[in-house]
């Protein structure tokens, strides 16, 4: 009879409006805190809820005067890296970095010892993972996990003909106990195999492209995490670019082995392998240009300018397929990538022209090595399906033991 009782009561939540910085709450007040930060600059929430705040005070405005006190939202406090701001985007970016450790410092003020704290994240560049990290570094929070979670339609506009993810990062934290300082040349290794072994979760759980990235940044974060300072023996203090550096590095290095299986990669042109991966975590989309240049860092090439295949558009690159190009453009290049062979390649398929193509292989010398077509079936296994490169590297790929058989070394006759 009392279950019922008590089953029959109505729970009304609490809902107050404060800002993150300034919580109402005493210390150690809550068992769990979820919240879901701006996403750096991917979003002017306060401009947009322009639109409908004037309709809602219309509305609304008598019942809660408190919360339309103003013309419009206000917008001096948001916690967004706009670059309009006197001094710009690193203006706008500091203010966001320094806001968001102060809210992560509040969450870990009300926080219960014991209690747990989950935040979820959801920007593909690294300058608005390292804002993140460098807030959570400096609370005092400790990331003990991170998952990615699909949270975004697929079919969105935003997904359209760009690298944005299909995932938020739901990264768990908790209050505890730091050590002082850490070395950075002592918890590297360790970094490196928890970045790994969740590298090698995340593969099996079938996460792809620019995901795959952020997915393992939270088990790295774990590691620094324990420590209120990580220094080098020279006495760098290590903050969140360091830090995301070396993930990078790992990351890359896992995804062409997985790639290539481990059997080729070392066979081929850092330019090769930055178009593989680039192809795996992107497919055709447009990058902003520091993360094209982090990416390319990390397999050993240095982006400055356009060349080959690589495409430099204002803060964007683009990679070119063999659609994108033109074959007399490619003949004339005096150095050629692999990569400029195999798009040479496939547009000479293109247009069935089979002798010109296997001239073109006999003479680049790739028309019997087993790598050239092992990069080709890379490729085209990491595009996504409808893909015009995808198909004509399948068409080229069916025909390839007969163009292998016609382009490689004739065995000789036994009177020749």
């Amino acid at each position: 009879m009392k279950l019922k009782e008590e089953a029959k009561k109505i729970l009304v939540p609490t809902v107050l409006q404060a800002s993150a910085t300034e919580l109402p709450y005493p210390d150690n007040y809550f068992d769990a805190i979820f919240t879901d930060p701006p996403y750096y600059d991917n979003v002017p929430y306060s401009y947009l809820s322009d639109f409908f705040y004037v309709w809602l005070k219309r509305s609304l405005g008598d019942l809660y005067p408190e919360l339309f006190s103003t013309p419009l939202t206000p917008k001096s406090k948001e916690i967004v890296a706009y670059s309009h701001i006197e001094g710009g985007y690193e203006a706008g970016k500091k203010f966001f970095e320094d806001m968001l450790k102060k809210a992560f410092q509040e969450i870990h003020r009300v926080l219960k010892p014991n209690g747990i704290a989950v935040i979820v994240y959801a920007h593909k560049s690294t300058t608005g993972w390292e804002t993140l990290i460098n807030s959570l570094l400096d609370s005092g929070l400790v990331i003990t996990a991170s998952w990615p979670i699909d949270t975004e339609m697929k079919a969105r506009l935003r997904a359209k003909d760009s690298a944005a993810l299909a995932s938020s990062i739901y990264i768990v934290c908790r209050k505890l106990q730091r050590e002082e300082l850490g070395w950075f040349e002592e918890i590297k290794k360790e970094v490196i195999k928890e970045v790994e072994r969740t590298a090698e979760e995340v593969w099996k759980a079938g996460i792809r492209g620019a995901d795959f990235f952020v997915s393992c940044i939270g088990p790295a974060l774990k590691v620094f995490g324990r420590y209120n300072k990580v220094m080098t023996y020279e006495g760098e203090l290590i903050r969140a670019d360091r830090i995301l550096e070396l993930i990078r590095q790992t990351i890359t290095d896992y995804v062409i082995k997985e790639i290539f299986h481990d059997s080729i990669a070392q066979e081929l042109s850092a330019l090769t392998r930055f178009y593989v991966v680039w192809r795996w975590a992107y497919g055709s989309s447009a990058v902003d240009y520091d993360d094209a240049r982090k990416l390319a860092q990390s397999l050993g090439i240095e982006l400055s300018k356009s060349r080959n295949f690589i495409r430099i558009e204002k803060d964007e690159v683009r990679l070119l397929g063999p659609t994108d190009r033109k074959m007399e453009d490619i003949e004339s290049l005096r150095e050629k990538d692999m990569i400029d062979v195999i798009h040479w390649v496939l547009l000479l398929w293109s247009k069935n022209q089979r002798e010109r193509l296997k001239e073109v292989l006999s003479a680049t010398g790739y028309g019997d090595k087993d790598h050239f077509y092992k990069t080709c079936q890379a490729i085209s296994e990491v595009l996504p399906p409808g893909n015009d490169e995808k198909r004509l590297l399948e068409g080229f790929l069916a025909e390839s033991k007969r163009v292998k058989l016609d382009t490689g070394p004739k065995q000789r006759g036994l009177f020749e």
